[in-house]
């Protein structure tokens, strides 16, 4: 049992990275129709202040995505900058482990800490926890793998290494969970129905049979694996549909919003979504919203050790649930705050009516989860009190019940001085979200200078022992020399 998750990483690890995302010979397809961005290779403008007075309230959906970190990290190892829009700050800080208190039951736990800026300004953060759980004693899973072999699948020895993974998951998955296989290109088909993994013989001949195809047909290939997963539901079990692809739709309807609205069908039938992107031309933002629509998550992989990274932290946790249509909401005192601005989550915010509308979606956190929203925060001179109160509420997996907690800070709390009075982790996040704003707007936020962000993560690195931290230094320095 001890070499069973190892073994499983590696499996599914060889399968993305041996995913799609080259070219077929041939003129190309008609590409997916996006709406055009106006800001697209432009620097983007910070989001404005938000006045208490007139706006006391910030409601988001939580987000645990991190496909934006990972898609510019790849970019800017091949010495180029990511597209701003294509920079999500809070993907940027979902991405850094943090070292939040775990609540005692299947709720939340709120954390919130902060620390004073020059100028009468401040950063505040609000970290969501939930409880970890053993992977061994998650529920059984229905997964339903939506596999792009179109493109440079057609690259020697690539089919081969997909078909050795998926013979190795196989072997590898706990009693009790249940695999379909759909490959698609041109268009899509059902390879294999689901099947327990204890019938190995006719999954391990079905895995035999892989093809290589034409171009991408995404939309043909999620609509055959929801059809899969919604026949073979079971209310017991995590059904999940995980689509594998650079998301560059080119063949079928490529139109995001069909694509989109038949996700969200069936995620309102308990069948979620995780979007893994794969290539060097990557679909960024038709991923990122099918796993929203899909009450799911977006990862992006690049390197096999990245692979090894998201499947032992990510996947586990996504084949099961703590919260549904989790969603967060700070209120802030007008009387000590005088304007605030949530750093990221820009897609993801709601109107404060509906927090406590049980209709409106919002995001699926699994076990082991955390959640972190930064606020930068101007004071109102000499103010002294409470500071905000955040709320979380969420909905029960099973009974749809709604739950909420609650967690208030004061201006007693915030600490003196940003980098010598604050916890590592604070400083991480922090920096995460200062490059983050860098690359979307070429300036980082008052109290974290170009200085502090090309110095302070190697010394947080020494400090944490945490390579995902020595990693950033890197890019940020790699991202200071590309200009």
């Amino acid at each position: 049992m001890r070499a069973r998750p190892y073994a499983l990483v590696l499996a599914i690890s060889v399968l993305l990275l041996a995913a799609c995302g080259g070219t077929s010979d041939g003129p190309a397809p008609n590409p997916v129709q996006r709406p055009p961005d106006p800001l697209a290779g432009a620097a983007q403008e910070q989001p404005a202040q938000r006045d208490t007075l007139g706006q006391q309230v910030s409601t988001f959906a939580l987000d645990v995505d991190t496909a934006s970190y990972g898609y510019a990290r790849r970019t800017i190892l091949e010495g180029r900058l990511p597209e701003p829009g294509q920079v999500r700050v809070e993907e940027f800080v979902n991405a850094f482990a943090q070292d939040y208190p775990q609540p005692a039951d299947n709720g939340f736990a709120v954390h919130a800490d902060g620390a004073r800026l020059p100028g009468e300004q401040a950063l505040i953060r609000f970290g969501l926890q939930t409880r970890a759980t053993d992977s061994s004693a998650r529920r059984p899973a229905n997964l339903t793998f939506v596999v792009d072999v179109s493109g440079s699948m057609a690259e020697p020895g690539r089919l081969d290494l997909v078909r050795d993974s998926l013979h190795t998951l196989v072997d590898e998955l706990m009693p009790g969970d249940q695999v379909a296989i759909v490959p698609f290109s041109d268009s899509a088909r059902l390879l294999i129905p689901m099947t327990p993994v204890s019938e190995s013989s006719g999954l391990h001949a079905a895995i035999d049979r892989l093809v290589v195809e034409g171009s991408t047909n995404l939309e043909d290939g999620l609509i055959t694996g929801y059809q899969e997963a919604s026949r073979a539901f079971r209310s017991v079990a995590t059904n999940r549909v995980i689509l594998l692809s650079d998301g560059l739709a080119n063949t079928g309807s490529t139109s995001w919003q069909t694509i989109l609205d038949r996700v969200a069908e069936h995620a309102a039938k308990q069948i979620t979504l995780l979007s893994v992107g794969v290539g060097r031309e990557y679909g960024d933002d038709l991923m990122e919203q099918l796993a929203d629509n899909g009450d799911g998550a977006a990862i992006y992989v690049s390197s096999l050790d990245q692979a090894r990274k998201a499947f032992v932290d990510q996947l586990p946790a996504t084949l099961d649930l703590r919260a549904r249509d989790a969603k967060a909401q700070v209120v802030f005192n007008p009387g000590v705050v005088e304007t605030y601005q949530l750093l990221g989550y820009e897609n993801r915010s709601l109107a404060p009516e509906e927090f406590r509308d049980d209709s409106r979606d919002g995001g699926e956190i699994g076990p082991g989860h955390s959640v972190t929203a930064l606020y930068r925060v101007h004071l109102r001179p000499d103010a002294t009190g409470q500071l905000a109160t955040a709320t979380v509420r969420w909905q029960d997996p099973d009974t749809r019940r709604p739950a909420e907690t609650t967690r208030s800070i004061e201006t007693s709390a915030l600490a003196t001085d940003l980098w010598t009075a604050t916890s590592p982790r604070f400083q991480i996040d922090v920096l995460a979200a200062a490059f983050a704003e860098y690359l979307r707007t070429r300036e980082t936020f008052p109290g974290v200078t170009l200085d502090d962000l090309t110095s302070r993560p190697t010394r947080l690195a020494t400090t944490t022992e945490d390579p995902a931290v020595t990693e950033l230094a890197d890019l940020i320095t790699r991202t200071r020399a590309l200009g």
